[in-house]
């Protein structure tokens, strides 16, 4: 399918999103809107997956949990490989190996391929285990043919790979396969890409096989400065392994983690109460405000944090945490970075809640007056006083 000129990648999702289901190309779970899609053709697709001689020479293959790779979990094990499929949202660890009890039939085989036989039949992988991973399958929105790839927008399967990395599971010499419909091969330009993105060797679709001779660099490893306080909360694993890659000596500084201040500072500036764990002193020059942070204003009186996540969702922009400030009606949007929280501010523009017209830009061009009350107890957009999760 041809893309609009211009495009980012929300674009792109949105646009690949909306004619799989207006084509009804797209398969249950639908609307295929945020999520991986699974589309028509998916067991066809790979089918070509065991006759890539990548496959046939590994021995343990890591593939992704969602609906469309079904077809492809099931061929690892019928082949009698070792499968490991990540944790949902790498809440409980980063991956577990699927083993299918002694004897299993293919039926049995199929059932252990399924979300529900994954949760059923698996043990974790720790990081103690020195796993080798021969082949990775990862779920993609869009694909190139030059392997560029873009993903539902949550970052879970650029984070697996890094963290697979760190843990030495993988090398710069292991391939990455995706399975998709052929709709999903798209140009994507070279420009949307940044450094942590994964991209793929082998794109297989319905029709066709593509080996992407891919050479730009894939991760080599976790961007700590790209990492949020809220995602390390969220995945205990990224803990472990920051622990790890901190006592070798390596910069593990957070994304959104508070900058030290010198004593001077700490002595002269205000502190007010924060409704938060940490008391910091409190900036109201907007260069202070990070530059991935959203303002959200004008937000009705009686407005629940619950219909600005759903309005968010509905427009492709959730937030990697949110701080609602409802007796103020305003709110901050924390994204992973400055591009994305330009791309949500765009993807923002006339949103409304009721009657009300949102005010939406990025916070440091606000007035000061807008990010920091003058009364006690407010804090500034860079703290964390109420923590929505997305």
């Amino acid at each position: 399918m041809e893309l609009s000129a211009g495009v980012s990648k929300q674009d792109i999702r949105e646009q690949i999103w909306d004619y799989m289901e207006s084509q009804n190309l797209a398969d249950f779970p639908r609307p295929v809107h945020h999520r991986i899609p699974n589309f028509k053709g998916a067991p066809r697709a790979a089918e070509h997956f065991p006759r890539l001689q990548a496959f046939k020479m590994a021995r343990t293959i890591k593939v992704n949990p969602d609906a469309p790779q079904k077809n492809a979990r099931f061929l690892v094990l019928d082949s009698r490989k070792t499968l490991l499929v990540p944790t949902p949202r790498l809440r409980t660890g980063l991956f577990n190996k699927i083993t299918p009890p002694p004897g299993a039939t293919k039926d049995i085989l199929r059932k252990c391929a399924t979300s529900q036989g994954v949760r059923s039949f698996s043990t974790p992988v720790g990081l103690d285990a020195r796993v080798q991973v021969d082949l990775v399958v990862v779920g993609s929105v869009a694909v190139s043919e030059k392997g560029w790839r873009i993903g539902k927008g949550e970052g879970y399967a650029d984070l697996e790979y890094a963290m697979m990395v760190s843990m030495g599971a993988v090398s710069p010499e292991t391939p990455v396969v995706t399975i998709v419909h052929d709709c999903q091969v798209v140009d994507i330009p070279e420009a949307l890409l940044e450094d942590h993105d994964l991209t793929v060797d082998y794109i297989l679709t319905p029709t066709r096989v593509i080996a992407t001779g891919c050479e730009r660099p894939k991760p080599a490893g976790i961007i700590w400065s790209k990492i949020s306080c809220e995602m390390m909360e969220k995945i205990p694993v990224l803990r472990s392994l920051r622990s790890r890659e901190k006592q070798a000596g390596k910069d593990v500084s957070l994304q959104d983690e508070p900058r030290d201040l010198d004593a001077s500072r700490l002595q002269t500036a205000p502190l007010r109460a924060l409704r938060g764990p940490q008391a910091l002193p409190l900036a109201t020059q907007r260069e202070d405000v990070p530059a991935d942070t959203v303002y959200v204003g004008n937000l009705p009186r009686d407005a629940q944090v619950s219909e600005l996540k759903t309005a968010l969702r509905a427009r492709g922009a959730a937030p990697l945490r949110l701080s609602w400030q409802g007796p103020q009606r305003r709110a901050f949007l924390h994204y992973p970075d400055a591009a994305s929280a330009q791309q949500a501010v765009s993807c923002l523009q006339d949103l409304r809640l009721g009657a009300n017209s949102l005010r939406v830009a990025l916070a440091r061009q606000q007035r000061p007056s807008d990010l920091v009350d003058t009364r006690p107890g407010e804090p500034h957009p860079n703290r964390r006083p109420a923590v929505a999760d997305l």
